[in-house]
């Protein structure tokens, strides 16, 4: 059902010894909000608080509690830990997440906006991740949603405005508004770091 990485298990069974919680269990919840995309919260949690339908997996050095609504958005997924820059966090690859949302694209600005978050934007933003979706333009503004580890992240604003605003007024000189439209409140642990 659920795959947790090597990788992934070190850094819990890390995690789990910085906070004194050896012998609890992984919690994953998945949680949906207004917007489109999935975020999930990584806890620990007590294996006495397991619920009756709570689904429990053995990772080996440790257990996962997930509970019975999560368990049908998680199956196939993947928990890995990623490494960049910035030191590295949790990232989970669910084939369940939902689509984003499609743009419309029949305008050569549009078109030109969706080139750029493909080729420069999400690619930069991918090593701890996160990514950008183009949700609309209208006349000089952009609406864009940020996922992944960019959600509820203390840093998003300063991305947004130092590095993606400054990249899209520079590739469409007429934007002249860049609305993050991102439920930030959703994302409780979008890009998990031990001791945080």
């Amino acid at each position: 059902m659920i795959t947790v990485t090597e990788t992934a298990k070190e850094n819990v069974i890390s995690a789990m010894e910085a906070e004194k919680r050896q012998g609890d269990a992984l919690r994953i919840t998945v949680q949906k909000g207004p917007s489109p995309n999935v975020q999930y919260d990584l806890s620990f949690d007590s294996l006495s608080k397991k619920a009756p339908n709570d689904l429990l997996i053995d990772a080996g050095p440790f257990k996962v509690l997930v509970d019975n609504q999560s368990a049908l958005h998680l199956k196939g997924a993947v928990i890995d830990y990623v490494y960049d820059l910035q030191g590295g966090g949790f990232k989970i690859t669910n084939p369940n997440a939902p689509a984003p949302p499609k743009p419309d694209l029949s305008t050569p600005m549009a078109m030109t906006l969706q080139k750029l978050i493909e080729t420069k934007i999400n690619p930069g933003l991918a090593g701890h991740g996160g990514y950008v979706t183009l949700v609309d333009v209208k006349e000089d503004a952009v609406y864009l949603i940020l996922g992944g580890g960019c959600q509820g992240c203390g840093s998003a604003k300063a991305t947004l405005r130092q590095g993606i605003e400054v990249m899209i007024k520079e590739a469409v000189p007429s934007i002249k508004q860049i609305i993050d439209v991102t439920d930030h409140a959703a994302g409780q642990n979008p890009y998990f770091q031990p001791g945080r």
